[in-house]
């Protein structure tokens, strides 16, 4: 059965919390600060994830993720990006990533980061996620 053309316009989908996704680690006083808005899901037909997130850390916080591709994890950085423990950018908007199936890789946040992310097939598997005082990180995720 061939696939049929998806026309979405961000814009008029909701947020979706990441607490939903993430549990009580996407929460910081209470507030979230992981959101997506999910694009498409075509896994139940043997295709991927297409997604939206945007990571909002608290001021004067990093965000920290570890993770192991579940499939090819394409990323572009909409705006904000990624940086180092003590909070300098890394990867910047129009960068372009690309984690293959089963890599275990790392990203930290230390200002509000917007990302299109396309996974081939499952989304990452989580193995951390904490938010932590900018320039208080003792593990730097690989």
């Amino acid at each position: 059965m061939a696939l049929l053309p998806l026309y979405v316009n961000p814009d008029n989908l909701p947020w979706t919390p990441g607490s939903a996704l993430l549990g009580a680690s996407a929460l910081y006083g209470g507030q979230e600060t992981v959101f997506v808005k999910r694009l498409s899901d075509r896994r139940e037909q043997g295709e991927g994830v297409a997604q939206i997130v945007r990571f909002s850390p608290p001021s004067g916080m990093l965000m920290k993720v570890l993770a192991i591709a579940g499939s090819d994890e394409h990323i572009y950085i909409l705006s904000g990006g990624h940086c180092d423990k003590s909070g300098r950018q890394r990867q910047l908007p129009g960068h372009y990533m690309l984690h293959p199936r089963g890599h275990r890789h790392g990203a930290m946040f230390a200002t509000e980061t917007t990302a299109l992310v396309v996974y081939t097939g499952e989304p990452d598997d989580l193995i951390d996620f904490q938010i932590v005082p900018l320039g208080k990180s003792d593990k730097v995720p690989s």
